[in-house]
């Protein structure tokens, strides 16, 4: 899987087919954000930015909400399952 399409991400969380990095496992519990918060806010967003240059793989960052809450999160593919690499709550432009 070269390209990022929302619906095959969509597809890869409700197949059970994702990973949490230990980064992003770290993250989350600095930040106090729950994975079921940013499974659900990946379900209901959408790609902003395509890395396809980025030195450690091809990712991207997703703008999903959960309730009242904007969570960005930046995936990747490991073979055929999707990795999440970090999530944290977006600041707002000043």
């Amino acid at each position: 899987m070269n390209d990022f399409d929302i619906k095959m991400i969509k597809k890869l969380i409700l197949k059970g087919q994702w990973l949490l990095s230990e980064h992003a496992l770290d993250k989350l519990l600095e930040r106090n954000l729950r994975i079921v918060d940013v499974l659900t806010s990946i379900l209901n967003g959408e790609i902003l930015e395509d890395y396809p240059d980025d030195p450690r793989g091809h990712s991207c960052l997703i703008l999903g909400k959960k309730d009242n809450k904007y969570i960005h999160t930046v995936c990747g593919f490991q073979n055929k399952s999707l990795v999440i690499i970090t999530s944290y709550i977006p600041e707002l432009p000043k």
